[in-house]
């Protein structure tokens, strides 16, 4: 899933990036910082600050630790939204 994922980062594919996540989610697969940071670096490539930062959020509540990559895609993502 993480080639996937990453995959859909470089193409700025952040709506199929999410619905790994959620097909991971249900496959019960793991999901490491890897996965969230090409998710959320989609996310952010796509203009979608908000989703980016709702993966940074989902990251805590599975207990998966953020990478610095992953906090400088998050403040880039808001950054382009103008939050």
């Amino acid at each position: 899933y993480n080639a996937a994922v990453s995959a859909c980062e470089k193409g700025a594919e952040w709506a199929k990036a999410l619905a790994l996540l959620i097909e991971m989610a249900a496959r019960h697969a793991e999901m490491d910082t890897i996965t969230y940071s090409a998710a959320v670096s989609a996310c952010e490539k796509g203009g979608e600050w908000a989703k980016a930062l709702g993966l940074l959020i989902d990251m805590s509540a599975g207990h998966v630790e953020p990478s610095t990559i992953t906090y400088n895609a998050v403040v880039s993502a808001c950054e382009k939204g103008g939050e």
